[in-house]
């Protein structure tokens, strides 16, 4: 006979098993999800690739909601000096093919994403390490090239592969599945490219099995015909719901409820700071001799134009929440009496008579209409708040193809326009990742300033950054970012910042979920309702 112990927890797991809620009938999760994927390989840096991807190969360090770093596959880490981490790994962590996670997995997965060929890659996420090496089973040793606090968290965003499976495999191996093997809680099933994916669950994850016998990804471009495909029960989940179909999901007669919450994704609007711009013009509608643009007090006057909160809930439908910086509440870096500028016209025509231009310039701007559900119109609405101060503002929406490669190359390897808004959110959850991109000075040989379309420069900025990044103490480090937030948004005005955007899901009564600052779709993280 069982000691009266284990009987007690044999019913009561039993219990727990009989009575989750629906467990027979949601065996199966299905997912509709608007972007398709283009890889399996879990070193190729894709944003609906990577979605899929975390179910089956985790990383050393896993991201929460929030994006913040918590424990995966490494249980803890720690800096040795100042340029070497020691990472010490889970010993119960199991590849799908029954074999142990060990650091030559750590070494190989790490080597592999700095060497990888491809467009996109991880690359710039782990370009401070110099070189990676096992300090027994289970423990690995990185060294950097130079002081490298943030490594954890740029460690969150590729999963670490199997280097007996992956050893020179292609991208066809990983694809068709026989290189596919990771530690995480779904096995690779099967992908139909342009169509679907299925993960099949790993019954001997570690954490114990999900609730999901089985995860299939639907890719459903089109809005409308995701949402049509919840409503009707084709689906459990879709997501990247547009805030114009809110209501759809909400109204449905209670077969389905949405999810929304602030992600960390910054729509920001970028003005030229060089001594002249392509498109500013004055009055006569001729070139300038100086650029405006570059003057603190016609940024001022621009940002204080914007009608944040009108811009959220109309042209964005309520899909959207004003911003004041780089990152929102509750993620890191976020400071929070920076707080969005006023709506003031009155001031703004103010300033612009500060500036030298009583009777204001003309100007076009430039922004996207493929990027997210409001793009277009959020671009008009802005076009209007300048006019309306005296900026006669003509408005050019693109598609990403040509907007990004003109932004950044178009005019003789330089940027090309004057004013253009784009979207901006950091796959580590960092702020230092937007100032480095997006207002550090261009500097291509270091990686900095890669998406500075407007070319400005602070010296003083670069050297907080640049202390950010150098720094181990979380609140030394926080105090630094704070100084930059403030010559960013408050004295400089770098860039502009206008609203972040919400993730909306949707989902079939009798799911719950956490909705994501990344705006991922887990289905970790979706369970039936209790």
């Amino acid at each position: 006979m069982a000691p009266l112990a284990f009987r007690s927890l044999r019913s009561a797991a039993l219990l727990a098993v009989l009575s989750w809620p629906c467990m027979a009938a949601a065996q199966e999760l299905r997912i509709g999800m608007k972007a398709a994927i283009d890889s399996a390989d879990p070193h190729l840096l894709f944003t609906p690739s990577r979605n899929v991807q975390l179910h089956v190969w985790e990383p050393l360090v896993v991201q929460d909601a929030q994006v913040k770093p918590t424990p995966g596959l490494a249980h803890s880490w720690r800096p040795v000096d100042a340029t070497t981490w020691e990472f010490k790994l889970r010993e119960d962590a199991r590849f799908h093919d029954g074999s142990p996670l060990t650091a030559e997995d750590v070494v190989f997965s790490i080597r592999r994403a700095q060497t990888i060929e491809g467009v996109r890659t991880y690359r710039a996420y782990i370009r401070d390490i110099a070189s990676v090496e096992s300090a027994g089973p289970h423990t690995v040793l990185i060294r950097t090239s130079v002081p490298s606090p943030l490594l954890p968290n740029n460690l969150s965003t590729f999963g670490i592969a199997s280097a007996r499976a992956a050893q020179g495999a292609t991208g066809e191996d990983f694809n068709g599945g026989r290189a596919a093997i990771g530690t995480g809680p779904y096995r690779w099933g099967r992908w139909t490219p342009g169509q679907d994916v299925t993960l099949e669950r790993n019954e001997d994850y570690r954490a114990g099995p999900q609730p999901w016998s089985r995860v299939s990804f639907r890719f459903l471009g089109n809005d409308s015909a995701r949402v049509a495909a919840l409503l009707s029960g084709d689906v459990d989940v879709v997501d990247a719901v547009p805030a114009g179909l809110y209501d759809r999901v909400r109204n449905s007669g209670g077969k389905t409820h949405l999810e929304a919450a602030t992600s960390l994704f910054a729509l920001n609007l970028t003005l030229d700071s060089r001594a002249r711009s392509n498109f500013v013009t004055g009055p006569d509608g001729k070139p300038m001799a100086e650029n405006p643009l570059a003057r603190r007090e016609v940024r001022q006057a621009m940002s204080h134009a914007i009608n944040r909160t009108a811009t959220a809930e109309r042209a964005m439908e309520g899909g959207a929440v004003p911003a004041g910086q780089y990152m929102p509440p509750g993620f890191l870096g976020h400071v929070p009496d920076v707080q969005p500028a006023s709506y003031d016209p009155a001031l703004s025509r103010r300033l612009l008579v500060q500036a030298g231009y009583p009777q204001g310039f003309g100007l076009t701007l430039h922004c996207l209409n493929d990027r997210f559900y409001g793009d277009s119109k959020t671009c008009q609405a802005m076009g209007q708040m300048f006019t309306a101060i005296g900026i006669r503002t003509t408005v050019e929406a693109l598609p990403s193809s040509i907007f990004f490669r003109r932004a950044l190359t178009g005019a003789n390897g330089q940027p090309e326009f004057s004013a253009s808004m784009s979207i901006f959110g950091s796959a580590a959850g960092l702020p230092d990742n937007a100032f480095t991109s997006l207002v550090q000075t261009f500097d291509p040989a270091r990686g900095r300033g890669t998406s500075n379309l407007g070319r400005f420069s602070n010296p003083q900025l670069d050297a907080l950054i640049d202390k950010a990044a150098a720094t181990f103490d979380p609140a030394e480090r926080q105090a630094v970012l704070e100084q930059a937030t403030r010559i960013v948004f408050e004295q400089d005005l770098a860039t502009i910042p206008v609203f972040y955007l919400k993730g909306a899901w949707g989902l079939r009564q009798g799911l719950t979920m956490e909705p994501r600052g990344d705006q991922y779709t887990l289905a970790t993280g979706i369970r039936p309702a209790q």
